[in-house]
């Protein structure tokens, strides 16, 4: 799939990922600062992904983790620095969303500080609901 707005190309041809665009960009976020190339290498491998390129330049990146059939987390969401507020978030969005291979499903995230965002795709706050168990050492 390819989909274009203005003179950026999105894509989830996983072929076309840059993954030290993809680590350098996501490193520069609080969620990711810390995960390895190896580890944001894995997380690709075993996700739906998405990239934005400007002149074959990777400058935004998403994936979603699924299994097909009932959900998708929707992670990663990031746009280089250099070419924020262009509408780039929201079209990894609305593409991940509407994606063919996450039809039927239904969609959970995380954010800290975006929810004005995902709303916009349907996506609401569900307080209390959530748990999480932390990775063994």
């Amino acid at each position: 799939m390819e989909r274009y707005l203005k003179e950026y190309l999105l894509s989830d041809d996983k072929n076309k990922i840059q993954l030290d665009r993809v680590c350098q960009m996501l490193n520069a976020t609080y969620w990711a600062k810390d995960r390895s190339r190896e580890i944001i290498a894995k997380a690709i491998e075993n996700s739906i992904c998405f990239g934005i390129y400007l002149d074959e330049k990777q400058v935004g990146f998403a994936r979603c983790v699924t299994d097909y059939a009932t959900f998708y987390w929707l992670a990663d969401v990031v746009v280089d620095d250099e070419h924020r507020g262009k509408g780039l978030g929201k079209m990894l969005v609305d593409i991940a969303v509407k994606h063919e291979l996450l039809q039927g499903c239904f969609g959970i995230l995380g954010t800290k500080d975006a929810h004005g965002l995902y709303e916009q795709y349907g996506f609401t706050l569900v307080p209390d609901r959530m748990m999480r168990r932390p990775k063994d050492e």
